[in-house]
């Protein structure tokens, strides 16, 4: 596991930030994605880079997890990460965490039919902690967690989202006759 010392004086370092000067918490973050290859996506953010793409049953070439895969991910690890930090600021041991995401879907939505919305239809999270601590004080850091958990947050409350539509029309270059 993490170091817990450096974790938990992060912690109270951010916090005791976030509260003298709020407007360090509050900012806009951006990620870029660009289509190459059919339907595989290159995904930047800072100095990552990684690809997505959908199976070839769906006409992709499979070249990386699909965005679900990627959704659950993000999900799975942002409570993950919020346990430990969360049981390293409240002085809890650990020796292990495991997150399970399960999603029921129905694919049917995704293509347009039967009237079906698109998304999941329903959604679950398995938690595993490995723990000497007593019952009490793992699920004061669960509770904790998931309570201050953004992409839980946004799964439970979805953001207002808003869309730009850029159309760029490039010139075709002249053939010579």
């Amino acid at each position: 596991m993490s170091d817990t010392k450096t974790l938990k004086e992060s912690h109270k370092r951010v916090k005791k930030l976030l509260t003298i000067k709020p407007e360090k918490g509050q900012y806009t973050t951006s990620t870029k994605i660009r289509v190459r290859d059919g339907t595989t996506c290159d995904i930047e953010h800072k100095h990552w880079t990684f690809t997505a793409d959908v199976g070839k049953e769906e006409g992709g070439k499979d070249a990386g997890p699909g965005p679900s895969v990627l959704q659950r991910g993000a999900l799975g690890s942002c409570l993950a990460i919020g346990y430990v930090k969360w049981a390293a600021y409240l002085d809890v041991p650990l020796d292990g965490i495991e997150v399970g995401i399960e999603a029921d879907v129905d694919a049917r939505g995704t293509y347009g039919l039967d009237g079906v919305k698109p998304g999941y239809k329903g959604l679950r999270y398995k938690v595993f902690i490995d723990s000497p601590a007593s019952d009490e004080e793992i699920m004061k850091v669960i509770e904790q967690a998931d309570n201050h958990s953004p992409l839980l947050a946004d799964f439970v409350s979805p953001v207002e989202v808003e869309r730009e539509v850029n159309i760029v029309k490039r010139k075709k270059a002249k053939r010579n006759s």
